[in-house]
């Protein structure tokens, strides 16, 4: 099995909601999305995706997030905008993205998202 990773940075704000603690206020974070492909066969170039394909599909997603108070922003104004909830939509955003892009038999295989340079959410299949 190949795997292909690629990680885009973005600068966010949000607070946790039904959480005691310094993390229901109001506070932001340098995030880091990477996203990881998977497939079983390289193309005839011997690749198994262009890091270019990646990052077009992730940058308007990152768009949507980038410098925003991330709880105002759909989904997380009605859930809770934690780290595993933010990996798991970028995670249902990209594979819905990467339909009719992607080559049969590669796929998103998971979406590891950093708050910090040691604390990570991932989501994946």
């Amino acid at each position: 099995m190949f795997r292909v990773r690629k990680s885009l940075e973005f600068s966010a704000a949000h607070a946790l909601r039904d959480y005691e603690g310094p993390c229901s206020r109001i506070h932001g974070h340098n995030y880091r999305v990477e996203v990881e492909v998977q497939g079983e066969e390289l193309d005839g170039a011997r690749l198994l995706i262009d890091f270019y394909e990646i990052d077009r599909m992730l940058r308007p997603l990152i768009g949507r997030l980038d410098h925003q108070f991330v709880n105002e922003i759909p989904p997380f104004d009605e859930i809770n905008p934690t780290a595993e909830a933010m990996a798991a939509w970028f995670y249902r955003e990209l594979t819905e993205a990467s339909r009719g892009r992607l080559r049969p038999g590669v796929r998103v295989a998971a979406v590891h998202l950093w708050e910090t340079s040691d604390s990570c959410a991932s989501y994946g299949e």
